[in-house]
């Protein structure tokens, strides 16, 4: 028996929103089933706070996570890389199996409307990695 946890590097535009979500639900929903990452091409200064309004409701608490830019490190290191948006030019081609998942963009909504957005995001993990 193996302790080995595949990687899972989400990916949006800013780090601040649709990536940080994907990441915090993957940890919320699978523990250390696997081990979630995020990142972005142009990272935002703080994680969006409507996001992580709705991850506290989980009983997660995101506000100390840092946006950050995606390397080509963390493209050979993910197992599975997940595109919160169609198309995102990558800095390298990533080693992993790569997953194009279309979110809108939370930049300027409230918590209300990032709860369906959650959800949303939440039952993609549930039916697409949770039954790798």
């Amino acid at each position: 028996m193996t302790d080995y946890s595949p990687a899972v590097l989400f990916i949006c535009q800013h780090n601040a929103g649709r990536s940080q979500l994907g990441a915090a639900l993957l940890e919320h929903l699978a523990g250390d089933r696997f081990t979630a990452t995020s990142a972005g091409l142009s990272p935002a200064d703080e994680v969006n706070p409507a996001v992580a309004a709705t991850v506290a409701e989980l009983g997660m608490d995101i506000t100390n996570r840092t946006p950050r830019a995606v390397t080509d490190d963390d493209l050979e290191q993910a197992d599975i890389v997940v595109l919160m948006k169609p198309g995102l030019a990558l800095p390298s081609t990533p080693r992993g199996e790569v997953l194009e998942w279309s979110f809108p963009n939370p930049e300027a909504w409230d918590a209300d409307a990032v709860r369906p957005l959650r959800e949303a995001v939440s039952e993609k993990i549930q039916t697409t990695l949770l039954t790798h």
